[in-house]
């Protein structure tokens, strides 16, 4: 099956102004070089018409850095370097931001958490705009029932990171017309439960719509992806007989396996046929291939977490230094566990030889001592383009088999199987050289190390603290307590609005508690 790629906003999308609560700052999201004109009243008959302009919902995951982000720079700085998985890194003035995050006293003006909400919010515009008109397309129906599955799991995935970040937010289910922009309903918080029903509304039509791996371009969202998501999203929601069905139904399935190899993962070539990019693990990836202005790679996302140079420099260095493993997650590896060096990049006194041969000089010379192995491509073993370091087309994966296992086994567990609980984690312990039984037997703090230790750097850490503490209250301060003695408040689970959002509603947008 082809792939489908960033073709830099070429996707045939509306040209009409989409108006959200972000409007003065992403007014200019929808400037695209269209091959032809789609307004919102005309009547699509081409499924490959169709098929772009859904592909422009695709084309926001490659925006980020210090842009409005999606799963770039902001992310990884809301998401592992706001988790006890990872410090902020790079020099110690450099971005306070972030180091308020870092540190759980992120303010209201924060200009990462208004990048995140402008991004997330231009993602879900763009999902509007396409279901806008896909509902009103004349070609047969299963095609168009796959483009709307597509367009609603992407606008249930941006939700779903936007109520973990912040809870209850403005609840956009189309596209405002100009008349509707100002009414308080598009201006004022609607309550979590509702965005979670839109949520799994969505989801439940892509897992009836949607085909299975195989059956689609690679990178589109599948049967699968869909029902590997709304599992996750029910698991949040406590509600564990749905998430097991719906893990249970892609571990059945038979489309995915673990690759056996863990740090092959996230390389972008296989070895001896494991590993390497849409490996037999991947359920949703983002595809980055290279186009012609070399802008298809997520913006920054290498780069701003790649080795930096310090001390006696003398090396030319990798990138920012930003999100570094911390000693709180280093120290939770059993000793034998090879998933730590599939995660970290360990800085050591003679040097360290990554898997490409290159050599990053030793302590003396970069600023920082840990690194993230998940987030680091290779200049010269995998695909470059021509030095355009900030968009190296490194493959994001979101969704993948482990995390499927993962929430098996918990939800699981909840249910009482405790026999399948054992078998999940027994593969995922067993392929990280472990014994398959957890020296302390299954138990939810068992299979939360679990989840800890497969998933470290992939920018989810946060969030299922915050869950795990909704189950057993404490959680939270404990592991914060242990990553150099950060003080948790219960306000911390949810990130400020953003007081530049607030100010476009006219103070109808209100403030979570303790900002």
């Amino acid at each position: 099956m082809k792939k489908i790629f960033n073709i830099k906003f070429m996707a045939l999308v509306a040209v009409f102004t989409v108006i959200i609560i972000a409007v003065n700052a992403c007014k200019n999201y929808l400037d695209v070089p269209p091959q032809g004109q789609i307004t919102a009243s005309q009547i699509i008959t081409d499924p490959v018409q169709a098929a772009n302009l859904v592909t422009g919902i695709y084309n926001i995951f490659y925006i980020g850095g210090f842009d409005p982000d999606i799963e770039s720079f902001q992310y990884v700085i809301m998401t592992d370097i706001a988790s006890d998985d990872a410090d902020k890194g790079s020099s110690p003035t450099d971005y306070g931001d972030a180091l308020q995050i870092d540190n759980l006293t992120t303010t209201p003006t924060n200009a990462n958490i208004n990048l995140i909400w402008t991004g997330y919010y231009q993602g879900i515009g763009r999902a509007n705009q396409a279901l806008g008109v896909l509902q009103n397309a004349q070609f047969d129906a299963t095609t168009k029932n796959k483009l709307i599955g597509e367009a609603r799991f992407l606008r249930a995935w941006f939700y779903f990171n936007m109520v973990r970040f912040f809870g209850g937010v403005p609840l956009l289910d189309h596209v405002p017309t100009a008349a509707e922009a100002n009414q308080d309903q598009y201006q004022t918080r609607a309550s979590v439960d509702d965005i979670y029903k839109l949520i799994t509304g969505d989801l439940d039509f892509a897992v009836a719509n949607l085909p299975e791996k195989g059956s689609t371009d690679v990178g589109r969202a599948t049967k699968g992806a869909a029902e590997a998501l709304e599992a996750k999203v029910y698991l949040y929601l406590k509600n564990y007989q749905k998430a097991y069905d719906l893990s249970e139904a892609v571990i059945t399935g038979g489309k995915y396996s673990l690759v056996k190899d863990y740090s092959l993962i996230w390389r972008e070539n296989a070895v001896n046929g494991d590993g390497g990019i849409n490996n037999a693990e991947s359920i949703f990836e983002i595809q980055a291939g290279i186009n012609q202005d070399c802008s298809s790679g997520v913006n920054l996302y290498v780069v701003s977490q790649g080795p930096r140079a310090g001390g006696k420099f003398g090396w030319s260095d990798l990138g920012f230094g930003f999100n570094n493993p911390s000693q709180s997650l280093i120290n939770d590896y059993e000793a034998a566990d090879v998933r730590k060096n599939g995660t970290i990049i360990f800085i050591k006194p003679g040097g360290t030889v990554l898997f490409d041969g290159f050599r990053i000089p030793g302590q003396d010379s970069v600023q920082n001592s840990t690194y993230s192995y998940k987030a680091y491509h290779s200049r010269t073993a995998e695909r470059n383009c021509g030095g355009n370091t900030d968009h190296l087309p490194k493959q994001l994966r979101l969704l993948r088999y482990g995390e499927v296992l993962l929430i098996n086994a918990e939800a699981a567990f909840q249910l009482g199987k405790t026999g399948d609980a054992a078998t999940d984690i027994g593969l995922l312990r067993t392929r990280a050289g472990l014994s398959a039984t957890p020296p302390a037997g299954i138990s939810l703090t068992s299979i939360w190390h679990e989840h800890r230790m497969e998933m470290a750097e992939e920018h989810d850490r946060f969030f299922d603290l915050v869950r795990q503490d909704g189950v057993q209250s404490g959680r939270a301060a404990a592991a914060f307590a242990a990553d150099g003695g950060k003080v948790w408040k219960s306000t911390n689970a949810l990130f400020p609005i953003p007081q530049q959002q607030i100010d476009l509603s006219g103070g109808r947008l209100k403030q979570n508690p303790g900002y």
